[in-house]
């Protein structure tokens, strides 16, 4: 009965509610900021190349952006886009990059807010904290929302999902290289253990060494196939098109499964609008909130329109995957397709890249969900230990059990944490255009754009954090 209740309220938030909240209200912010993800696409090179990560030791933009990109490229970037394809053809692939290019200003928005309504950590003063609770709670004054948004983030998060990508990733080494369950469960939970007892520190640098690796890894691996493949790329991205307005009739459901599988994958691989990536995004120390919802943006556009096409063009090139047939999907399809191209080494490329894919998603779960009990505990050392130990503790349980049903309820949890976080980034949509026109106008005059916090205290930021920021970057400029 719990599970047939689960289903079906997963199939209300996601296929009904979602599928077309996330779209429209990506174009709503898409228009309102005069398409904001594509005029500073590029500057976001030069935000990256200049941001401020001083000698205090904060955490910079890269660090956060490398971070964000853990989160968002997961497991999913290697068998959802599988699934995608298989129930929903070619065409879904076209889909998946019209959800992610709207999608961009939609995290362009949630994140700017968790930049400009962030605080000072409890524990360390050159870390900060932020996201949907504390824009939810400082901007709207509802805190009782905002412990809502925190405790969804940390059951769905913190326990469910680590626990589930444990599982994946042990059960994967055990079918490609034989090697037990608890081998691998223990040596993830080690790593792991390791990693998020340094805090949030150590949780950025180690985002910082193994995002690049396995996105660059990965990339590397679709430019061999593409380049082996030269000659077909002008027609399968033809087909891509074709079939997203002409599906195959061996597609079933036609052309609103195609929209929906493809719809459905970018929702689930960027992340955009869910309410998880501006946890992330409120730690780099910026001058301006719109400096990172700049390059957070940039995160959904590596995800999606990079990786997860990454896996559609090694899929669709390799001849293994044939339109209305199921036999095969996922993990193993990716896998087929692989081998197809380079041989046998290319089944266990793709269970390494499930574990750098699965690991990376797992430190950036558990600092959403430290960000959360932060929400509650305001920087209490022994309550954030004893919950570091619980969630190792889930890590090595989850690498030998299958917590499929538990996964399923994260899945309705984070559906409805989107809900909420979408409503509220709407409610606070003014405040988002109100700092693009204050960076624009910094843009004009010539100047290095900062906050001026004194234009936005009606909106109840936390204007000692920023002035504190921006006075710190201005003698830093007076000194160079």
């Amino acid at each position: 009965m719990f599970a047939e209740i689960n289903t079906f309220l997963n199939d209300l938030i996601w296929g009904n509610i979602l599928i077309y909240l996330l779209p429209i209200l990506g174009i709503f912010f898409t228009v309102s900021s005069r398409f904001v993800q594509f005029r500073y696409f590029f500057r976001m090179f030069n935000i990256l190349r200049e941001s401020v990560h001083d000698k205090q030791g904060h955490i910079s933009s890269f660090q956060a952006l490398m971070l964000s990109v853990a989160g968002r490229v997961g497991g999913g970037n290697i068998a959802g886009v599988a699934v995608a394809i298989t129930l929903g053809g070619a065409g879904a692939v076209f889909w998946m990059w019209v959800i992610a290019l709207v999608g961009m200003a939609t995290s362009f928005f949630e994140c700017s807010l968790a930049q400009l309504y962030k605080e000072k950590d409890g524990i360390d003063s050159c870390v900060y904290r932020g996201g949907p609770a504390y824009y939810a709670t400082k901007a709207l004054k509802q805190k009782w929302l905002g412990i809502v948004i925190s405790v969804l983030l940390l059951i769905t998060f913190g326990f469910a999902f680590n626990a589930t990508q444990s599982f994946i990733i042990s059960t994967s080494f055990e079918a490609s290289f034989n090697l037990p369950t608890w081998i691998s469960g223990t040596i993830i939970t080690i790593v792991f253990g390791i990693t998020i007892f340094g805090g949030v520190k150590r949780i950025a640098k180690m985002s910082e060494v193994i995002v690049p690796i396995m996105a660059l890894g990965y990339l590397l691996i679709a430019l061999v196939v593409i380049v082996l493949n030269i000659d077909e790329i002008p027609g399968l991205i033809m087909m891509i098109i074709t079939e997203a307005f002409n599906p195959s009739s061996a597609i079933g459901g036609g052309i609103g499964a195609v929209i929906i599988q493809g719809a459905k994958r970018g929702m689930f691989s960027n992340e955009a609008g869910l309410g998880s990536a501006p946890n992330v995004a409120a730690v780099a120390y910026v001058a301006h909130p719109v400096q990172q919802g700049i390059v957070q943006s940039f995160s959904v556009f590596i995800d999606t329109i990079i990786l997860c096409s990454c896996t559609a063009f090694i899929i669709l090139l390799s001849g293994v995957y044939t339109p209305g047939v199921e036999s095969v999907q996922g993990i193993l399809l990716t896998q087929n397709a692989l081998i197809e191209h380079i041989g046998p080494f290319g089944g266990y490329f793709v269970t390494v890249a499930l574990f750098l894919f699965g690991f990376s998603s797992m430190i950036y779960n558990y600092y959403l969900a430290e960000n959360s009990l932060n929400f509650f505990s305001k920087g209490n050392v022994t309550v954030f230990n004893v919950f570091r130990v619980l969630c190792v503790l889930l890590v090595i349980w989850g690498s030998f059990q299958d917590l499929s049903s538990i996964f399923a309820f994260a899945d309705l949890s984070m559906g409805l944490l989107a809900i909420i976080n979408l409503i509220v980034i709407t409610i606070l949509y003014k405040p988002v255009l109100q700092l693009i026109k204050g960076y624009e106008r910094q843009l004009k005059e010539g100047k290095t754009p900062v906050l001026r916090y004194n234009d936005y205290t009606e909106f109840n930021i936390d204007k000692e954090t920023w002035k504190e920021i921006v006075d710190n970057i201005n003698d830093k400029k007076t000194k160079e």
